[in-house]
């Protein structure tokens, strides 16, 4: 079992300063779905730290939903589901039921386009009115890389695949806009990195 589980070492530096946020735009009783969730570490974490958020996590690669079912096998917790196949891009792919939050973590620059745009539609529809989408990762702002390091990384994530690469924040909100989501709160993380939180239908109090 252990064999499977996955360790990021980007998720151990900055789970707890995306459980910050999110504990700030949520309320202590949600349902959650991950999109693309990779290791499985951000799920175990945060449902392990809220016992009111049932989470449930989700990916399109073998690879990843092994490590999830590793790490829940392990933690046995009760507000962990299981981890299910969904591919961003395949609407009926998608969970019927609606949350109270979608999240995706390093997404965005490691998928194409239509990712973003698939991923807007879907949680126009998926969410509850005034429902979360919360977006972690690195973004360009005004057409600019917010520091070298992210200008580096940019490049070599379009040397990997031209289709991947660090967005531009003004184009993924208005992405968001055309599928009923208000840019709520827009929060500098560590490592050159945001948190970008959209509601769908109603604004966000960023008291």
């Amino acid at each position: 079992m252990s064999d499977s589980r996955l360790h990021s070492p980007a998720a151990a530096r900055n789970r707890q300063p995306i459980l910050e946020v999110l504990r700030q735009v949520l309320p202590e009783r949600a349902r959650i779905l991950e999109v693309a969730s990779g290791s499985g570490e951000h799920a175990l974490y945060c449902a392990g730290a809220m016992p009111g958020w049932h989470w449930q996590p989700s990916d399109p690669t073998d690879e990843a939903l092994a490590s999830i079912a590793a790490w829940r096998e392990t933690a046995a917790l009760p507000n962990l589901a299981a981890p299910r196949h969904l591919d961003a891009t395949e609407p009926d792919g998608w969970p019927a039921e609606s949350f109270d939050a979608i999240v995706a973590i390093n997404l965005l620059h490691i998928s194409p386009w239509a990712v973003t745009e698939a991923l807007m539609a879907r949680a126009g529809e998926r969410l509850v009115p005034g429902g979360v989408l919360y977006l972690y990762g690195p973004y360009r702002r005004g057409g600019e890389h917010t520091a070298p390091s992210n200008a580096a990384f940019d490049a070599s994530l379009r040397r990997h695949d031209p289709r991947w690469g660090v967005r531009d924040l003004e184009a993924v909100v208005a992405e968001a806009t055309c599928r009923g989501l208000e840019l709520a709160r827009v929060v500098d993380m560590p490592a050159n990195n945001l948190s970008v939180v959209f509601v769908r239908g109603q604004a966000l109090s960023t008291a």
